[in-house]
């Protein structure tokens, strides 16, 4: 079975810059994450609605001059400047599209690239010409469940149903950001009834397709690969078999 998503396997990025003496503050005060760990690498983030709902997702690239790189799907990045702009204010924060270019491998780290902090068979993101490599992007991140921008992120996912906890996306001490109630109450005063698992899957379903069970809906099919796939599933009904279209599908965790 060939990968199926809304996207490209080799949808185009882009990156913007963010520079100033006042610019770590400001993306700290947006952003799931606690820009801190910019000193180990990548930091895995995302901009939220004030109603803890997804608007857009990105890594936080640091630079030897102090300037912030955000690595954001294309599709993502005008909204994202549009919103950032708009939350800046009077900060002293110059916000620019740039030229550079994202690289990926899995092999070797090379000098100046940067491990991917979602998980490590996605191996390692560069931004100073190190060389792509070849890999099977969409089979890897199904294996290990990692959503993908414009297709299992949309305007209507929280991000802990879309399992940014486990993605090292969100930091719960950092204090304070954009939707931080809405997502906190999630984390601490709720127990979660549906979110993004990986499913074996035969047959093929397009990217969307409702999964029912028992006649019952149950949630909905995402990108597959090789066999195997995402889907957003209500916990109480995916159990068992279930259906998309022509498709038959199983949790497998």
């Amino acid at each position: 079975m060939t990968a199926t998503t809304g996207i490209p396997t080799d949808a185009p990025r882009s990156v913007l810059r963010v520079s100033g003496p006042e610019a770590r503050d400001f993306l700290q005060n947006l952003v799931t994450n606690d820009l801190g760990k910019l000193s180990q690498g990548l930091v895995y983030a995302a901009l939220l609605t004030p109603q803890g709902k997804y608007r857009a997702d990105f890594f936080l690239v640091p630079r030897p001059e102090g300037s912030i790189l955000i690595d954001v799907a294309a599709p993502l990045a005008a909204d994202l400047a549009r919103a950032l702009t708009l939350y800046k204010l009077r900060a002293k924060v110059d916000l620019e599209e740039t030229d550079i270019q994202v690289t990926r491998g899995t092999g070797a780290t090379p000098e100046g690239a940067f491990a991917d902090p979602r998980d490590t068979s996605l191996g390692w993101r560069g931004y100073d010409g190190q060389p792509d490599e070849d890999a099977d992007w969409e089979a890897l991140r199904v294996a290990a469940c990692v959503p993908e921008s414009g297709v299992e992120l949309t305007p209507d996912t929280f991000i802990l149903e879309a399992g940014f906890e486990r993605l090292n996306g969100v930091d719960f001490k950092k204090g304070c950001f954009i939707g931080q109630e809405v997502v906190a109450r999630m984390k601490h005063k709720t127990e979660l009834r549906k979110g993004l698992v990986p499913v074996e899957v035969s047959g093929d379903a397009p990217v969307g397709t409702p999964v029912e069970t028992g006649g019952k809906p149950a949630g909905t099919l995402y990108t597959q690969s090789g066999g195997r796939g995402l889907a957003f599933l209500r916990f109480d009904r995916s159990q068992g078999e279930m259906t998309a279209g022509e498709a038959t599908l199983r949790r497998t965790s």
